[in-house]
């Protein structure tokens, strides 16, 4: 990207974690020299791809684009496959795991595809599911096949140099093993030429200058072949460090179960005449459980389960935050997601004087620096959530109906972001609200205190303004046992008076700006909603 200057200079300082790692490559390339920077993620196609595999990829994208502020050298994003890698174990979530027991411990690519839709095999299948996504989110990426790479000779000269260093690269691995795997172990891991299957066995003889190993194959006779050509692999903690090596890598960011074999990979990497790439560790998503989450085992989001229900914006921004911070990711993070990344998208028009500022506004990294428009409306998902409860609405036309009554300006053709969001809205509150919500009826005293509320509402006229009905609610509320009093000696109104509306109105322990939703539904319709409340009919 062209850097404007004071983006530029601003970059040079912005705390935005992307600018901090990014600021270590600016670094690094000027200790090295090279003329083109490297990234890469790694994927292991064991499972379907997961939101975690996704953002991995957006979070490398964007330290990728910070570099591209503060550097003019170009860059590449590699996304590598690991799908040479043998099936150890049959995923949980294939549909006929009986079906693939044979092929245990071939490489994924050799494993048929349980899915279907012409895929060659279960690795090929995995791909691309994983390379669709990216594709749709418009990430700009290479993809790489382990398959390919080894069979096409790609490796073939750092792995004969990996057996070269046969011995150095055992002296780093063995410490980390038990005595029973250490007796076992070989970087190397032939494939066999009779079965096909990846095999984990002990070298009767390593030649480097030949380029051979020789082993046991499963019955029994001594093999020796070449370790190039795709013949062989290398054990996991080996591959990173040569796949650095080979390819020049400068940037891999991992998850935290990755981080006490970093120093394994970068040692190996040297051993192999590279210098490590700079890493990023960030903390791994959990269930709703509190459960890391698992490709094999299907647990959490998958990538279409957050699309159903959000716009992939939300989901860049649930990647964004506190990558460092272990974070649950499940259904119920979806809300706030959507409605956090509109009002940073708001928040960065205000800010066009202030380049410091756009650089810590997550809305830049998500969108390389170019984010979108907001549209205007002032209508956030939690208010659609809402709003589909007590409109008791089924379908878009309904809820357009309450938003075009609203604010007549607003169409779907042109607030698109907001039409998907009816969408979203409408199978979100189906699938996890609706399930969920429980009215109470309300007490005598606050059954006194709605009938106040919608006496006052009654006193404003159709279309008023959220604000002015955001002030009725508070002088209704000012009274015990709601009533505050301020520092400054003013009455201020207790959360208490929001709770009991939430509970009461909307089946919900919390909820939007309540007056924004009584603009949104109708000050007519919230006291019609308010009279059956207080005839005991929402809690039926």
């Amino acid at each position: 990207m062209t850097a404007d200057p004071a983006l530029r200079a601003a970059a040079e300082t912005s705390k935005a974690w992307p600018f901090e790692e990014a600021r270590k490559l600016v670094a690094r390339v000027k200790r090295t020299g090279k003329k083109e920077v490297l990234f890469e993620t790694g994927y292991g196609p064991s499972g379907l791809p997961h939101i975690g595999t996704f953002g991995e990829v957006a979070r490398t994208t964007m330290v990728r684009r910070a570099f591209e502020m503060l550097c003019d050298i170009p860059t590449r994003l590699l996304c590598f496959s690991d799908d040479m890698d043998g099936m150890r174990k049959i995923p949980d979530t294939v549909p006929d795991p009986e079906a693939l027991k044979p092929y245990l411990h071939m490489p994924l690519t050799a494993v048929p595809n349980p899915f279907g839709g012409g895929y060659e095999s279960f690795g090929h299948h995995n791909n691309a599911m994983l390379r669709r996504f990216l594709d749709t989110f418009g990430f700009e990426y290479e993809f790489a096949s382990a398959t390919d790479y080894y069979r096409s000779g790609r490796f073939d000269a750092m792995l004969l140099k990996a057996l070269e260093k046969f011995d150095d690269i055992m002296a780093v691995m063995l410490p980390t093993l038990g005595e029973e795997r250490q007796a076992t172990y070989s970087p190397f891991l032939p494939i066999s030429p009779s079965t096909g299957r990846v095999l984990y066995v002990p070298m009767k003889k390593v030649d480097a200058k030949a380029g051979t190993i020789t082993f046991a194959d499963e019955d029994g006779t001594d093999v020796t072949m070449p370790v190039t050509g795709g013949r062989t692999k290398l054990q996991w903690k080996p591959d990173f460090g040569m796949r650095w090596a080979a390819l020049g890598v400068d940037f891999e960011m991992f998850g935290k179960d990755h981080q006490t074999n970093a120093p394994i990979y970068d040692r190996i990497c040297e051993i192999l005449g590279a210098e490590a790439p700079e890493h990023y560790v960030y903390e791994l998503f959990l269930d709703e459980h509190g459960q890391k989450i698992s490709k094999s085992k299907g647990n959490g989001l998958t990538i279409d389960e957050w699309l159903t229900y959000a716009d992939p914006e939300s989901l860049a921004l649930f990647m964004y935050n506190k990558p460092r911070e272990a974070k649950r990711l499940y259904f119920d993070v979806i809300p706030r997601a959507v409605d956090d990344y509109g009002a940073f998208l708001s928040a960065y028009q205000r800010q066009a004087e202030k380049p410091a500022d756009r650089l810590m506004n997550p809305v830049w990294h998500i969108h390389g620096g170019n984010p979108p428009p907001p549209e205007e409306g002032g209508i956030s998902f939690a208010l659609l959530l809402n709003l589909a409860a007590v409109a008791n609405a089924h379908d878009k036309s309904a809820l357009w109906g309450f938003i075009r009554r609203y604010a007549p300006a607003l169409s779907p053709d042109t607030h698109p972001r907001l039409d998907a969001l009816v969408t979203h809205a409408l199978r979100y509150f189906d699938d996890f609200v609706k399930p969920k919500k429980q009215y109470r009826p309300p007490t005598e005293e606050e059954s006194k205190a709605l009938s106040d509320l919608a006496d006052a509402l009654a006193t404003l006229p159709d279309g008023a303004a959220p604000e002015d009905i955001q002030q009725k609610v508070y002088d209704v509320g000012r009274r015990e046992p709601y009533k505050t009093v301020q520092k400054d000696g003013s009455v201020g109104v207790a959360q208490g008076w929001f709770n009991m509306l939430y509970q009461v109105l909307l089946g919900e322990e919390r909820g939007p700006r309540f007056g924004s939703f009584v603009a949104l539904y109708g000050i007519g319709n919230t006291r019609e909603l308010i009279a059956r409340a207080i005839r005991g009919e929402l809690a039926k």
